[in-house]
């Protein structure tokens, strides 16, 4: 009978460990084997914005948790002089009446600086339905389309512009190209820690979503049908650059917005420091808009992109856009531009004033 009992408690751990250990790696980098993407420095006249519209999740710190780099991105195209047609909110970060606020927050602050802030347009506050009105940010973006050829940076979901895009090739046209932060290799965990052996859970720390793809994988996988130029920014990207509290100390220097960013970004920065175990934060929504302005600090590639369901620890599945290298024929499949590398030096470009 002992003998019974123990083979009943050790059984159990042996089938455990012959399933985890091969994937030890993974737990602690979130990184699985992949096949490497050959990657080529962009140049400086690969990017062409022109006019160009923000999409937006803005949460700007309004949250315990919630992220800052929205208001980062914005501001920092705003002063440098960005043609902004106009800004729409959209959900994710936080409820689309939050993102609205500290829109109106930051805006203030920038008029302040004497800084002219884009116009703003409320969009969906969650994933768009038939039952559900067209908010005005739809019908904002589709005549800021009407007008000529227009670049997208979509820093949260692609709900408003799936709607908008929606049974309008007239519109798909006139697209220069969509900026999205999303996307990652197959089985890529975004695992900020990395294996360092701090953070939470047993040194593991906090697992990050493509927030951008499960919040609406619906309208990802209607814009990626369209087949329109469109460039990812990932996670990846935003690795070189980590902000830390002396360069919020710095941003607080050069003038109202950033003093108001800084102060905002307070309670995100104790959550990197405390729970992910980092001395910064990546700010993934200012990385992709530094794509539209400083192309050339990016490595990027031509890949296939589709849409998924990954496990993440074989227990919890989640909706993902995945790239892999190579061509396919399959229809479901699309081509995008994939810069998961950012320079080192992308940090000074961004703290610089």
């Amino acid at each position: 009978m002992i003998r019974l009992r123990y083979l009943i408690l050790i059984v159990p751990l042996i089938v455990i460990g012959v399933v985890v250990a091969p994937q030890w790696s993974q737990w602690r980098t979130g990184r699985p084997a992949a096949l490497p993407i050959a990657l080529a420095p962009m140049e400086p006249h690969d990017v062409q914005p022109g006019r160009i519209w923000i999409d937006t999740d803005a949460a700007c710190g309004a949250m315990g948790r919630t992220d800052p780099d929205d208001c980062f991105a914005i501001a920092w195209l705003v002063a440098r002089g960005v043609d902004i047609s106009g800004v729409s909110t959209s959900f994710g970060n936080a409820p689309g009446h939050v993102v609205a606020d500290r829109l109106a927050a930051l805006f203030a602050q920038l008029d302040r600086e004497g800084l002219s802030s884009p116009s703003m347009f409320v969009g969906y506050g969650a994933p768009a339905t038939d039952r559900m009105p067209p908010p005005p940010g739809i019908a904002a973006l589709q005549s800021s389309l009407e007008e000529g050829p227009l670049t997208i940076l979509a820093l949260g979901p692609l709900t408003n512009i799936a709607a908008a895009l929606n049974n309008r090739p007239d519109l798909q046209r006139n697209v220069t190209r969509i900026v999205s932060v999303m996307g990652h290799q197959p089985g890529h965990l975004f695992h900020p820690t990395e294996g360092n052996g701090r953070g939470a859970l047993f040194g593991h720390g906090p697992i990050f979503r493509d927030l951008n793809v499960s919040v609406d994988p619906e309208a990802t996988r209607r814009i990626l049908e369209m087949s329109l130029p469109m460039t990812l920014v990932p996670y990846d990207a935003a690795r070189s650059v980590l902000i830390d509290r002396a360069d919020l100390d710095v941003l607080a220097r050069q003038g109202s917005a950033g003093e108001w960013l800084a102060v905002s970004s307070q309670d995100w920065l104790d959550f990197w420091n405390d729970v992910v175990g980092l001395p910064g934060f990546y700010p993934f929504d200012w990385v992709a808009a530094a794509y539209l302005v400083e192309p050339a600090s990016f490595a990027c590639a031509v890949v296939t992109a589709r849409m998924t369901r990954q496990w993440v620890f074989w227990l919890l599945p989640r909706d993902s856009l995945v790239v892999e290298q190579g061509h396919s024929e399959n229809p479901s499949h699309t081509r995008v531009l994939y810069c998961p590398k950012a320079s080192l030096e992308l940090h000074h470009v961004l703290i610089s004033h």
